[in-house]
């Protein structure tokens, strides 16, 4: 009877360990266009946030344009990008940012796919088996995942409406997740 009751103790708490992953961290988000009542800036730029909250909470998620974009706070400066990763939709709020061959990355958590901050720019290790000791290098797949420009203006920061006459990757599920309310969808 006690191996009963430890085990299903056990499935509880990994229930429950299992509801707290699922659920990721929390960060801030913004539906700045779903409301209707998008606040716009100089030069048609959208508002995103606070400064010192985007600085606080490291990363922002917030809709722009109908569209999922991420601004991220790294070392001094501020990126933005479409949410949601130019592979299969994963979505790059919830990924690590790790240094890649002296690039600032975002790691997507469904496929562990890396993204450059800076350029939006996929990136991929591999080797040269002609080499005589092939050793991995980094290399790119072309820029992949469509980046934003963040102005900062009086403590605010602003995004830039996309660009639509050029087209990204990232631009598939960007538009699968339009004016999605539910910026937590997860695999």
């Amino acid at each position: 009877m006690l191996d009963l009751v430890i085990l299903s103790l056990h499935f509880f708490i990994c229930f429950l360990i299992s509801v707290v992953i699922w659920r990721g961290p929390k960060d801030v988000d913004l539906h700045s266009s779903s409301t209707g009542t998008v606040e716009m800036g100089p030069d048609g730029l959208i508002l995103i946030g606070k400064e010192d909250d985007v600085k606080r909470s490291r990363r922002i998620t917030a809709q722009v344009s109908g569209r999922e974009v991420v601004v991220f706070y790294h070392e001094g400066k501020f990126h933005a990008m479409d949410s949601r990763c130019y592979h299969e939709g994963g979505p790059l709020r919830l990924g690590e940012i790790e240094d890649i061959d002296g690039q600032a990355c975002i790691v997507c958590p469904w496929h562990k796919y890396k993204i450059t901050l800076e350029t939006g720019e996929g990136l991929y290790e591999g080797i040269n088996p002609l080499e005589p000791s092939p050793t991995p290098q980094w290399h790119s797949k072309g820029v992949k995942q469509r980046i934003h420009k963040v102005t900062v203006e009086n403590g605010n920061i602003y995004v830039s409406p996309p660009d639509l006459s050029v087209s990204f990757d990232s631009d598939y599920f960007a538009d699968k997740y339009r004016n999605s309310d539910d910026l937590a969808t997860e695999k």
